[in-house]
């Protein structure tokens, strides 16, 4: 059984491994990582939007979607049972400057 939980308790199998070590790889923040740019752009085709955006966790995921709703001195208002508050409500102050 594979476990998507979190990106710190995934074990990969061996064929993970080897699809890993086969891997064309390149710089993706240059635009240069092909397997980054093949999901970026079937996923945009996939949801109808003219481009997509690979964010590896989702703490990162969370961070710029606060950080893109948020108006100026703004409160951020998550369930305490929310991964949000739980996990990373230190990072939404500091990095957001939301409380």
């Amino acid at each position: 059984m594979i476990d998507l939980r979190s990106d710190t308790v995934t074990k990969p199998t061996p064929a993970m491994l080897a699809a890993m070590t086969a891997a064309e790889v390149g710089d993706e923040q240059y635009l240069e990582d092909p397997t980054v740019n093949e999901l970026q752009r079937r996923m945009a085709e996939l949801l109808g939007h003219e481009a997509a955006l690979f964010l590896p966790t989702a703490t990162i995921a969370n961070q710029i979607a606060l950080r893109a709703q948020r108006r100026s001195r703004a409160r951020c208002c998550s369930p305490r049972s929310g991964r949000t508050c739980s996990c990373t409500n230190g990072a939404v102050r500091r990095f957001t400057r939301a409380s």
